[in-house]
């Protein structure tokens, strides 16, 4: 079980350190380290620094980064790379790529809550190479393969 992650603040006017929201939360969310309104025309992306830096440090974990819904929704911001991937051993401050999927430019002011984090169990299991495999009912059957209902 993960009980603690490293943090370090890279930005001294960070509002809060990153907090889950209630006992039920996921992730936790981002905030966008600006000192100025960054405007995302419509169709364009940001990399948008958050002032922190993470260490999870047990390769057992990782953390997801991903859109926060009600931006995604509501004013079609999301994430550039669809979601952010942080290894345990990243030490450097978390970014987040903005993507303004919408046809109208959208502004992010200091601060606002921009994405989320949240801690996944990985695993890293041993390739077995293999000449053939254990037949099953589906096989190589792919896209839509296994049906629409």
């Amino acid at each position: 079980m993960l009980d603690k992650i490293s943090i370090k603040v890279n930005d001294a006017n960070l509002p809060e350190l990153p907090k889950y929201a209630t006992k039920g939360s996921a992730g936790i969310d981002l905030r966008a380290s600006l000192k100025d309104p960054l405007a995302i025309d419509a169709g364009m992306t940001e990399l948008i620094k958050t002032g922190i830096s993470i260490h999870i440090g047990d390769p057992k974990y990782a953390g997801i980064i991903v859109p926060r819904s009600g931006l995604g929704h509501k004013h079609g911001i999301v994430l550039g790379n669809l979601l952010g991937l942080i290894d345990s051993d990243y030490q450097g401050e978390l970014m987040i790529s903005c993507w303004n999927r919408s046809e109208l430019t959208y502004t992010i002011q200091p601060y606002d809550r921009i994405a989320q984090l949240i801690f996944v169990n990985v695993n890293q299991p041993e390739f077995e190479i293999v000449d053939e495999f254990e037949k099953t009912d589906r096989g190589e059957g792919g896209f839509g393969s296994s049906g629409k209902r």
